[in-house]
């Protein structure tokens, strides 16, 4: 099964690279790394070079104007760019454990997606922490202790974990997600209506579940580190949450602006 990894990113290129270290870090490669780029600056493009230009693994970036938060789309272009069978959904700003796409892989199963959990790195601790630390167990049950990292039951991997599938929308985050191409395909990727941020992730899922897909989770394997941020502007909140709420009343698992835009 040939795994393509997307990451998206906008304009914060040391959380990037912090990213992609733990990534070329990991104990199986994926088969390619897409940079989904909203429209950052030229500073992400300079700090990515170095990567783009390494042979260990097929690393590309696609990026696309700023003219505001367009998330699902730049994600579906990077889709687009993809050759793989599943696809990794993940955040730059989301250090992977070591065993991140090693537990994705294994966790892969026709007939569901994945729903990941994260740990989130607090404001002052995030400013060093890198994929070291996020393999460190030590570091990691320091800092919980000091309350420097939340959602600290997740530090512990636990390899033989049963995974469990939960039909709720809540806690639905494609900051870590797993799909095969063909259901994400299937409901036509990402839906472009959506700008501005929040919910975009959310209408996918309830599409999915449409389509006849089941959302699995395990809390002890494929784990990510989230470094803290500001919040998003959430000025496009009440649009979006309208979509969302026109989707979940239809009987469509099919979007009618999304990937067919992009072939």
């Amino acid at each position: 099964m040939k795994i393509s990894l997307i990451i998206t990113t906008y304009n914060r290129p040391g959380a990037l690279k912090r990213v992609l270290d733990g990534l070329i870090s990991q104990t199986i490669l994926p088969e390619e790394i897409i940079i989904a780029d909203d429209g950052s600056d030229n500073n992400t493009k300079t700090m990515l070079q170095p990567f783009l230009d390494q042979t260990q693994i097929n690393i590309k970036h696609v990026w696309h104007e700023d003219i505001g938060f367009r998330a699902a789309r730049i994600r579906n272009m990077a889709i687009a760019e993809s050759n793989g069978d599943y696809i990794i959904l993940l955040d730059g700003d989301c250090i992977p454990e070591k065993h991140f796409i090693q537990d994705h892989k294994d966790l892969a199963q026709k007939g569901f997606f994945f729903q990941g959990k994260r740990v989130i790195v607090n404001q002052s601790f995030a400013k060093i922490f890198n994929h070291k630390d996020c393999n460190s167990k030590t570091i990691l049950m320091i800092q919980s202790l000091k309350k420097e990292i939340s959602n600290s039951h997740h530090i512990f991997r636990i390899p033989f974990f049963p995974s469990y599938t939960i039909k709720k929308l809540s806690g639905v985050r494609s900051c870590n997600m797993g799909l095969f191409r063909d259901d994400i395909t299937a409901v036509n990727g990402f839906n472009h209506d959506f700008e501005g941020w929040g919910r975009e992730d959310s209408e996918l899922v309830v599409r999915l579940f449409k389509y006849g897909l089941k959302r699995k989770e395990n809390p002890f394997k494929a784990i990510c580190f989230h470094l803290w941020h500001h919040d998003n502007k959430r000025n496009c909140l009440e649009k979006n949450d309208r979509i969302l709420k026109k989707v979940m009343e239809s009987e469509s698992f099919f979007c009618k602006s999304g990937l067919n835009e992009l072939v």
